[in-house]
């Protein structure tokens, strides 16, 4: 699978505008849980690991950041700096969050409850999982 952006329903209002996902609607799984990263210092990665069953949406709610694909053979860049969209990351995809603007906030929906053993932290072993779980 590949990793898309998701255009969000958004509505627009003189006071401010609105905007909201749903689950096994606007995104293809269940909400089991929802994280959020913030106050990143200048230069940092976070991520750096994929997920055996983990799917995620990944929404900038404030300012703007890079996320960095991939499925061990191809890297896609996606810059994220609207709320009303979310790239939708599938599980079996290393990704990495880079460029982080100041005082922005990453918005993470869930697919699982956390597991570490979900986790694959090493990039090699990821390259070992794909070639043997490639879809």
């Amino acid at each position: 699978m590949k990793a898309t952006l998701i255009d969000l329903p958004k509505f627009e209002d003189p006071r401010g505008n609105l905007s909201f996902v749903e689950e096994e609607n606007h995104i293809p799984f269940k909400i089991k849980r929802t994280y959020w990263i913030y106050d990143v210092p200048g230069g940092q990665v976070r991520g750096g690991h994929a997920f055996k069953k983990q799917e995620e949406l990944i929404i900038a709610l404030s300012g703007s950041f890079d996320v960095v694909i991939d499925n061990g053979k191809i890297k896609e860049i996606f810059s994220l700096n609207r709320s009303y969209y979310g790239l939708y990351v599938p599980a079996g995809l290393w990704r990495q969050m880079i460029n982080f603007s100041t005082n922005s906030l990453a918005l993470v929906l869930s697919s699982t409850e956390f597991e570490g053993i979900d986790y694959i932290r090493d990039y090699d072993d990821f390259l070992n999982y794909r070639t043997t779980h490639e879809k």
